[in-house]
């Protein structure tokens, strides 16, 4: 018998024992967040200027361009779901990211991009 057909019947087997009331399942309870907040443009805006970061250091942050940033700020467009969870992680100050090349502490590849914002 192939692993393949080994495996069907086992699982076979355990539905069985299952409904034969013979084996109890495992269940684990998970603690969900609660969905991210969704912040206007406003909000965005004024989230980037408290942490003084330029359109275009805060869309490297983000992992997003900064024409995306320019439209979540004008209100053209709202940022989806896991870029909302960034942001409310950036305003609740669980990461405040500091790109200051003075101290060198932004990544090597960051040095070769044009963003307004970061001074080398």
């Amino acid at each position: 018998m192939s692993a393949l057909s080994q495996k069907i019947k086992k699982g076979l087997e355990e539905i069985l024992e299952y409904k034969g009331e013979k084996r109890t399942l495992r269940t684990k309870l998970i603690e969900l967040p609660e969905p991210p907040v969704e912040y206007k443009a406003e909000e965005i805006k004024q989230i980037r200027e408290k942490g003084e970061y330029s359109q275009g250091v805060f869309a490297v942050i983000l992992n997003v361009s900064i024409r995306t940033v320019q439209s979540w700020e004008s209100g053209i467009r709202s940022p989806s779901h896991s870029a909302l969870r960034l942001l409310e992680i950036i305003d609740k100050g669980f990461y405040r990211p500091n790109l200051s090349t003075k101290n060198g502490l932004y990544p090597n590849k960051l040095k070769n991009w044009p963003i307004d914002g970061i001074e080398s």
